[in-house]
């Protein structure tokens, strides 16, 4: 069957998310079955929420299980798009309500605007059911790029759509042809806020909040994070974002912002560490975070780099390999 939007999600231990968030769109989003397919990326495929996932789904019509656990990395989302059937996208976390009619909304969207290249994402409802946030500002707090903001134009899901600067990635989505990608180098959580959102803008496009693409997400964990969550994944992740961007813009204003914010807590040589990783994985070997005391680690020849999109490929190869 023929569907016009893929739904998809990764997870990492949390069954209960992927249930929940799925049978909330199959009770309460009645309208839209027939036009979605569903997909669950699992990044931990072998532990006991990977195997409830996995049965789950044998109950959900229109559904696909993909298991990934070469790595674990926020960039395995990049998956979904690469899997979907559907000519429309949304990526959710997975532990995310919609709220009713929006998804219907989203299709119809879609109708109107087929070709477009935006990055569509929409408010944040909180617990509450009240307060909202419609995108992010793109400041630093806490070791995070980006705070909660609020744009009075998303009060009223009849509003026209609006440009954003960026937003939480908890839902967000694109046609699967305009997507970009995450570097497939992003290990572990962090770093793909801003940067997805450039990298659209750097390409011509716009972020838009869509007023009536509203969402709930779970911030809550009582049993702790399953996932890896390191500081060195975080400042590693932004520093891979940093210097793709950078190859492009050559500003370096944001590798700069990266040291500033967590000088305080990891040590000058580790920074060095993580940014040689980042970038030299990217073939850029001309590239220094401090001054080389050695003049002569300067490289004259800069080797020829993969392309982000030569790198999702590789991920792609990888995918097929534990089908």
């Amino acid at each position: 069957m023929s569907t016009k939007l893929t739904i998809g999600m990764a997870t990492y231990d949390d069954f209960h998310g992927v249930y929940f968030s799925i049978q909330a769109i199959r009770m309460f989003h009645p309208e839209v079955l027939d036009d979605i397919e569903f997909i669950v990326v699992d990044n931990n495929p072998s532990g006991g929420h990977g195997k409830e996932v996995r049965k789950f789904l044998d109950h959900v019509p229109n559904s696909r299980y993909i298991p990934f656990d070469q790595f674990a990395s926020t960039a395995i989302r990049n998956i979904i798009f690469m899997e979907a059937k559907s000519p429309y996208v949304v990526s959710m976390d997975c532990h995310v309500i919609f709220e009713s009619g929006s998804l219907r909304k989203l299709i119809d969207y879609y109708e109107s605007n087929p070709d477009t290249e935006n990055l569509l994402q929409g408010p944040l409802v909180y617990d509450d059911l009240n307060n909202y946030s419609t995108h992010f500002e793109p400041v630093w707090r806490e070791e995070m790029y980006g705070i909660w903001s609020t744009d009075k134009r998303g009060a009223n899901p009849d509003n026209e759509p609006f440009e954003i600067p960026m937003q939480g990635l908890g839902v967000f989505s694109c046609r699967k042809k305009a997507w970009l990608g995450f570097n497939p180098l992003f290990r572990g959580f962090g770093g793909e806020e801003g940067y997805i959102h450039e990298k659209f803008r750097l390409n011509g496009r716009k972020t838009l909040c869509l007023p009536f693409l509203r969402w709930v997400h779970r911030f809550g964990r009582p049993d702790g994070v399953a996932y890896p969550l390191t500081v060195e994944n975080k400042v590693r992740n932004y520093f891979v974002a940093a210097v793709e961007i950078y190859q492009i813009t050559k500003d370096n204003s944001f590798i700069r912002s990266i040291v500033e914010e967590f000088s305080k807590r990891v040590p000058d040589n580790v920074l060095e560490t993580l940014f040689n990783d980042a970038a030299r994985g990217q073939g850029v070997n001309d590239l220094f975070l401090f001054k080389p005391d050695n003049p002569s680690y300067l490289l004259n020849n800069r080797p020829s780099k993969s392309t982000p999109k030569d790198k999702v490929e590789i991920v792609r190869k990888e995918l097929k390999k534990v089908k």
